[in-house]
């Protein structure tokens, strides 16, 4: 392979921008393995959808954690708000 054959340094397996794709194997437990079913049934999203969508929410918040925010959940309208914590 001469040098412009030679794959740049940005199209690695870590390269960032559309369309750029890294392939993960993970091992989930029983819990986490019910949990990306059920997602998968709540949202008819795919394995991969799913997991992508759940690293980028918490992305988001352990940023916000990260920042001194905090994050609340109102299961039903008329209940408080709680402030959830991550362990």
């Amino acid at each position: 392979m001469n040098k412009s054959e030679a794959p740049s340094a940005d199209q690695g397996p870590h390269s960032e921008g559309p369309g750029a794709r890294e392939r993960v194997t993970v091992n989930l437990t029983a819990k986490g393995a019910a949990a990306l079913t059920d997602l998968m049934r709540l949202t008819d999203d795919t394995k991969t959808d799913v997991i992508n969508r759940a690293l980028g929410v918490y992305a988001y918040l352990e940023n916000v954690i990260q920042q001194g925010g905090k994050v609340y959940v109102r299961e039903e309208d008329t209940s408080d708000l709680e402030c959830v914590r991550f362990l």
